[in-house]
């Protein structure tokens, strides 16, 4: 596994660089067996220092952890204690899912990400121009990416896993493109574009 350690406003020395690689591994072998890579970024915010550690466990999963402290270290471990935590609780489904994306039969329609110029009040409407000839936003990045046939279940993992804000995927019961969120009130929200009329919907309190 390549661990990669950046710091910005933060000397990375070799001793705290030897530390994240020490730990970030017996993670990995204590709860995943294996992983692609892990980012560690150290931020420094005022008195405070942030550190932010993304694992990329396999194709398409990804587990997040941050943390803060007074010091690098503290940061760090903090931020590896949640990791830690998260591949924990999902140790066993995330074991058997990893399984079942590397056979043959798993299925991911290619896909296209784009990230968009965002619009605020503060700022000037979008001028027509050749990237924008009617005024949608404009699209500053491009990239390639996929969406899995998964269960509700194994894109739940995915969004709490990741932290991230929504997770697009085919049903691997139905095959129909559905949709699950992060709801304000801090449960997950699930959306089914067609389900015959018949109600599909379900909450959950995330850990």
């Amino acid at each position: 596994m390549q661990v990669i350690v950046s710091g910005k406003q933060i000397d990375v020395g070799d001793a705290l660089r030897s530390h994240v690689e020490t730990t970030m591994a017996n993670t990995v072998e204590k709860y995943v067996g294996s992983a692609i890579e892990a980012h560690v970024v150290f931020h420094r915010e005022a008195h405070m220092i942030r550190s932010d550690v993304t694992l990329h466990v396999g194709r398409g999963i990804v587990v997040q952890g941050q943390g803060s402290g007074n010091e690098a270290y503290a940061a760090f471990d903090s931020a590896a204690e949640r990791l830690g935590k998260q591949v924990r609780r999902y140790k066993k489904r995330l074991q058997d899912h990893r399984a079942r994306i590397k056979s043959p039969e798993f299925e991911a329609a290619p896909a296209r990400s784009y990230v968009l110029a965002p619009h605020t009040e503060d700022s000037a409407p979008l001028e027509p121009s050749a990237e924008s000839p009617d005024g949608q936003p404009l699209i500053v990045a491009e990239t390639e990416t996929e969406i899995p046939h998964l269960t509700l279940g194994e894109a739940v993992m995915r969004l709490e896993l990741g932290e991230l804000a929504a997770v697009v995927f085919h049903h691997s019961a139905n095959g129909r493109l559905n949709v699950v969120y992060c709801r304000p009130d801090g449960n997950v929200g699930w959306i089914d574009p067609d389900s015959g009329g018949k109600s599909t919907s379900g909450s959950r309190q995330p850990h």
